[in-house]
């Protein structure tokens, strides 16, 4: 498969590849005698995770010392999974903290209506406003 083929299926640009080649976010690609890349199926699983992980927000240099540890053998090669588990535990702080957001956008949109009738009709004002961050729903969200 070329580059150009490989950029197609990800939906990435020929010089993202290059780029994530370059820097060691992928390892390098080997090259047929006119000095080609040919991307085997390692070569494409490479640029998914690469791609995945970095839509995930998922350091450069996460990606780089990741691929790093590939060229290595033996026990030093198990820290590629420590950087996973990392990597894991940073995501699933990240969904918990969009979850909490989505909880309160749709608590927003539910209930907008009614706050902005209430506020036009002179039946709420500044100071009476409902205190977001007391209520029972979002309480549990204060300082986790």
């Amino acid at each position: 498969m070329t580059i150009k083929e490989a950029a197609d299926m990800f939906d990435l640009t020929v010089d993202t590849i290059r780029y994530y080649e370059k820097i060691g976010v992928i390892p390098p690609i080997t090259r047929d005698k006119r000095g080609y890349r040919v991307f085997t199926k390692r070569d494409l699983n490479w640029i998914f995770l690469a791609k995945s992980l970095r839509n995930a927000g998922v350091s450069i240099e996460s990606l780089v010392e990741f691929a790093a540890l590939s060229q290595v053998s033996g026990d030093e090669r198990l820290a590629q999974k420590e950087i996973l588990k990392a990597q894991l535990i940073e995501l699933e702080e990240k969904l918990s903290d969009l979850h909490k957001t989505r909880d309160l956008l749709t608590y927003k949109i539910e209930t907008y209506d009614d706050h902005i009738a209430k506020f036009n009709n002179g039946k709420l004002s500044d100071d009476e406003v409902e205190e977001l961050w007391k209520m029972k729903h979002f309480k549990r969200y204060i300082n986790q």
